[in-house]
Formats: structure tokens, C-alpha cells, sequence
């Protein structure tokens, strides 16, 4: 007969020697802790001022109480019907509305024919210098997207903006203001800078293509349209939509160009519309805009990466010679190649030398009236706002301190958040906190980036429990533009931590190595290409950011860009285009230091 024994569990240790044992734990592997800490940040950095802005356009703010007939702090719907159903709606919304419209309609087909054709030119045939010239036509991206608009008005400014008239006009030649100002030249401005996205998006995926599929097809007896109508276009559509959705997202969240061109015409758009009414102190309103322009960035992303999965449709198999195949222009490739010249002399050389010239003649590109006031001066006759030369008075140099300071210091948040968020991601054992991160890291490049500033500014203008008012530090400048820049880090940090094995941290970690110790000697030395990356990459693109910072920046906390858009303010054209002409100058050594330091290019995969 078998006696059953009942073994009693062991006994439970006490609670202080599990909470030792935990924290032990948590001494060697913080990475559960470590997780939630970054959830809290980005929920309150990223989530919380999109549920403070929204909360705006349904809260009465003060001022407003005369007009709604309700309390301040109440719910309503009053700025719903004040954008959209008002006798000033037309004014507030809907005209702006089909104005960001018609400039992204028109400044995506402009930079899909222009980067599309030019594309093509450098991956698909044999033109002379194709290798130096898909580097070259990727440089107007690295200029300022204002730059464009402030060379435009030094050639074609007439007397209906204040300050120094246009090249044109002082030749005695008065341009219409349908040319000066408006649609026509924010969709060409905007063109020229854009279609760098549309070469590489479209130039990569012409490489992808497998010409046998082609030569097949001609074989067969297929006319050339037919080639490219049933073969071609078929497998570029997924680079196209994409080029489309990325052009159409960045026009719409763009600031600069649409200024300074559409103002003295009053000509507004979304993203201008929205700073006035801020500039208004019209809270309630510019957060309905705002919360409009998030909803149409977010479904344009969404779609985006909607069509980016059914990429895979489209996948096809063929030699790496045979996709590497050009066609041979014969008599055309010298006047291509001309073609090819005039496209970058355009973007590139003509802004930046009708700028540079500008800034040493009175008379907008007259030598004879050659001088170095704008630049030296001590006095300039007339001047109220910048009473002296761009290189003289102290608003420059502490400008340039500001960006500097400010653009690097979030730069390195950035990075070394990415990281952080990366290794979370990857090596945390708690796939919730993994999948939140993952998202919500990705969330800012899915909102224009001056919706973005305007929900940050709704949130951190006033003091919120422990947290205190930050408008108007360079703590809340540092805070927004390193997370507006975070999704590019988060993925470049995902990316590094999926490709880092855990063998070398679990020998270290075995060696009695702490977490800070293997992060220290172990993960920041590995991961050091990332790590560059993130803090470069936003370094450049922060240089020359103006939707992001222009309604955060104050008198003590200017940059660059807000100086540059400033000047245009005052109508002092010739030094505005002197700070935007520092700001090219700093961009382009940045961007040749990292191309130089990270061995990469921004054309890479172009012109064989």
C-alpha cells in the first residue's frame, strides 16, 4: 500500500530580502525600468500635447466668453463652427485649405516631372558625369526651403512688399504680382527643393527594375510606349505614390516659402494660417487648424505605408548585370548632360550666387553698385530693426551660439534616446512597452512639423502641476526638436540593436560587468556609426528648421532661421539673404563632414 506524503511549498522569503533580490536584479538588467522611464517621457513629449491641443479646439478660452455666451475652461464647439461654419470660415479655413491644395498638387507634379526625368537620366542611360551628377542634384535639399523664395524676390520683388526693390524692377521692368507673389512661385520654389525626394525615391527603384523584363517585352514585338505603360510604370508605382505622399506630407507642414511668398499678396495656407491665428492669440482656432493639418499628415503617412506593403507585389528576380544595363543616348549624351547641368544650375547655383550678389550690390545684382555694407557696416542708412551690417552687431553671432547650442545639444538627446529606445525594443522582455515605444517614437514624423510646434506650444505655454511654463527657454527649443527628430534615430537605433548579437553583453554580464559598465565599454562602442548618425543627421536638418521652432523662439532664444525669417519681416531682403546664405554655409559643411565621417552619400545607389 502506497503512503502519499504532502510536501509543504517552501516557505515564502521575506519581503525585505525579495525586494533586495529585485533590486539586485535591477541593478544588473534595468532594461524593464529603463523601458517604462522612456514610456513616461514619450507619452508626455509626444502623446500628451496632441490631447493638449485637441483639448484647446473643445475648451473656451479666455476672451471668447462674449462671443460663445459660455464660461472659460467649458466645453464647446464654438471654434468648430468658427473654422468651419462662420461667416469668416472662408477666410480661416476653407481658403486656405484649397490654397495647400493647389501649391501641393502643383509642386508635386513639378518635382515628379523634374526629378522623375532627371532620375532617369542618371540611372537608365549613359550620359556624361552621371555619377557626379546625381550627387549634384541632391544639394538644393540641403539649402533652406526659403532660400528659392528669397532668391525669387530679389529677381522679381515690385514695389507691393516694402523694402529693396527687385532686380527686375530696378531695371525699370515691373513684374505682375501673379509672378512676384502667390501660387506660380511658392509651386516652383517649393519644386525646385522638393524634387530631390522624387530622384532618389524614383532613381532607386529604376535600379531595382530588371530591363531582361523589358528587352523581353521589345522581343515580343512591344512597341516602346507599350514597354513603358504595361512594364515600367506598373512596377515604379509603389516609389511613385510613396514620392507623391512624401512631397504632398512636407508641403503641407512647410512654413518658410509660403511666407515669405504669399504674404504681401495675402495668400495664405494652412501652416501660415495657423501662425497667425497664434500670432492672433486666437488659441482656440489655431488649434482646430492644427488638429486639421495632424489629421491630413497622419492618413497621408498611414497611406504611405499602406502602399509601401503592397510593394511586395511588385518584386521581381533578374541578374544584377542585366539591371545594371544604361541605354546608350548616342548623339543626345552631351546635350542630356547639358540638360542635366542647367537643372542643378538652376536649383543650386542660381539661388545661391543671386543671394550671394545681392548681399555686396545696392541695386539688387547691379556691380557697379558694389559694396560690403550689408556684411561690415557699423551703420546702415534707413536700418531701425538691424541698424548694422550681418557680420558686425552681436544678433548674428548669438543666433548662430542659439542654433549651435540648441540644434546640438538635441541633437545628442536624440541619439542617445534613439539608442536607448532601440536596445528597449530589442533586448526588453515586455513586448507591450516594446510595441508602444516602437510606435509612439514613429509618431512625430507623422505630424508636419508645425502642428507638431503648434500642440507643444498649447501644452507648455502654462504651467501644468510640478511641470513650470517653458515657453520661451531654449529647454522647451531643445525638448521639441529632439523629439520631432526622434523617429529617425529610434529606427536607426532599432536597426543597430536587431543587427548586435546579446553574446557579447552576456560575457561581459557573466565577468560581473554592471548595466552602465556594458553600456559604457560594450553597446555605445558598437554602436558608434548609429550613434554619429543620430546626432548629425538631426544636426543638419535642425540647422536649417523653421515650421518647428518659429512660434516657440523669443527675442532671447532667436536662431538662424527665425532671424533670416525676421529680416524678411523688416523688408531688409539683402540681410536676410546674408543669414540664410550663413545658414547654406554651415548646412554644406555639416552634410560634407558627414558624408566624409560616415563614408555615405545621399545619392548612394545613383549614377552606378
Amino acid at each position: 500500500m502506497a503512503v502519499v506524503t504532502r510536501t509543504e511549498p517552501p516557505p515564502r522569503p521575506p519581503r525585505r530580502r525579495r525586494l533586495l533580490y529585485r533590486l539586485r536584479v535591477l541593478r544588473h538588467d534595468p532594461t524593464a525600468a529603463l523601458g517604462l522611464i522612456l514610456v513616461v517621457l514619450l507619452a508626455y513629449l509626444v502623446v500628451a500635447p496632441l490631447f493638449a491641443v485637441l483639448s484647446d479646439a473643445f475648451r473656451l478660452q479666455y476672451g471668447d466668453e462674449v462671443h460663445a455666451g459660455q464660461q472659460p475652461g467649458e466645453w464647446t464647439g464654438y471654434y468648430l463652427w468658427r473654422v468651419f461654419r462662420s461667416q469668416i470660415s472662408r477666410l480661416l479655413f476653407w481658403e486656405p485649405l484649397v490654397n495647400t491644395l493647389v501649391v501641393a498638387v502643383g509642386t508635386t507634379l513639378f518635382a515628379l516631372a523634374l526629378g522623375g526625368g532627371m532620375a532617369w537620366l542618371v540611372t537608365r542611360t549613359n550620359v556624361p558625369g552621371r555619377r557626379w551628377l546625381a550627387g549634384a542634384l541632391v544639394v538644393p535639399y540641403m539649402l533652406p526651403s526659403w532660400t528659392f523664395s528669397l532668391a525669387w524676390l530679389t529677381l522679381f520683388k515690385n514695389e507691393r512688399a516694402a523694402g529693396q526693390a527687385g532686380f527686375l524692377q530696378a531695371q525699370g521692368i515691373r513684374t505682375p504680382d501673379w509672378l512676384a507673389y502667390g501660387p506660380l512661385p511658392i509651386v516652383i520654389t517649393l519644386g525646385l527643393h522638393y524634387y530631390p525626394f522624387v530622384l532618389l525615391l524614383v532613381g532607386n527603384a529604376l535600379r531595382r527594375i530588371d530591363v531582361q523584363l523589358e528587352d523581353s517585352a521589345r522581343i515580343l514585338g512591344a512597341p516602346r510606349r507599350t514597354v513603358v505603360r504595361r512594364i515600367v510604370i506598373p512596377l515604379m508605382l509603389p516609389a511613385l505614390s510613396s514620392a507623391v505622399l512624401l512631397v504632398v506630407g512636407r508641403v503641407l507642414g512647410t512654413f518658410g516659402t509660403p511666407y515669405v511668398l504669399g504674404l504681401p499678396a495675402d495668400y495664405r495656407v494652412l501652416s501660415t494660417g495657423l501662425f497667425q491665428s497664434i500670432r492672433d492669440r486666437s488659441t482656440g482656432v489655431a488649434s482646430v487648424l492644427a488638429t486639421v493639418i495632424v489629421i491630413i499628415g497622419i492618413v497621408i503617412v498611414f497611406t504611405d505605408m499602406r502602399l509601401m506593403r503592397e510593394q511586395r507585389r511588385f518584386v521581381t528576380v533578374g541578374g544584377k548585370g542585366a539591371m545594371d544595363r544604361v541605354s546608350d543616348l548616342r548623339r543626345w549624351r552631351w546635350p542630356a548632360c547639358a540638360l542635366g547641368m542647367a537643372v542643378f544650375a538652376v536649383s543650386v547655383l542660381v539661388p545661391v550666387l543671386t543671394l550671394l550678389l545681392s548681399t555686396v550690390t545696392r541695386i539688387p545684382l547691379n556691380l557697379s553698385t558694389f559694396t560690403l555694407d550689408f556684411w561690415i557696416a557699423e551703420e546702415l542708412p534707413g536700418a531701425v530693426g538691424f541698424p548694422h551690417g550681418v557680420l558686425r552687431g552681436p544678433e548674428l553671432w548669438e543666433a548662430a551660439w542659439n542654433s549651435l547650442r540648441i540644434v546640438g545639444l538635441a541633437s545628442l538627446i536624440c541619439a542617445v534616446a534613439g539608442l536607448l529606445v532601440g536596445y528597449v525594443v530589442v533586448r526588453g522582455t515586455a513586448p507591450r512597452i516594446a510595441a508602444f515605444l516602437r510606435q509612439v517614437s514613429f509618431l512625430p514624423y507623422l505630424i508636419p512639423g508645425i502642428a507638431f510646434a503648434a500642440a507643444s506650444l498649447s501644452l507648455f505655454a502654462v504651467a501644468r502641476g510640478p511641470v513650470p511654463a517653458l515657453y520661451g527657454t531654449t529647454f522647451l527649443l531643445i525638448l521639441v526638436m529632439a523629439v520631432t527628430h526622434l523617429p529617425y534615430s529610434s529606427r536607426s537605433g532599432i536597426a543597430a540593436m536587431m543587427q548586435l548579437g546579446r553574446e557579447p553583453e552576456e560575457a561581459a554580464q557573466i565577468a560581473g560587468a554592471s548595466w552602465w559598465q556594458r553600456m559604457r565599454r560594450i553597446i555605445f562602442p558598437i554602436q558608434k556609426g548609429a550613434l554619429v548618425t543620430g546626432i548629425v543627421l538631426p544636426f543638419i536638418s535642425g540647422l536649417k528648421e523653421l515650421s518647428i521652432v518659429v512660434m516657440l523662439t523669443t527675442t532671447g532664444t532667436q536662431l538662424l532661421t527665425t532671424l533670416s525669417i525676421g529680416l524678411v519681416d523688416y523688408g531688409y531682403t539683402q540681410l536676410a539673404n546674408g543669414v540664410v546664405l550663413m545658414i547654406a554655409l554651415l548646412s554644406f559643411t555639416m552634410t560634407y563632414l558627414t558624408q566624409r565621417l560616415t563614408r555615405s552619400s545621399l545619392a548612394s545607389g545613383l549614377g552606378g
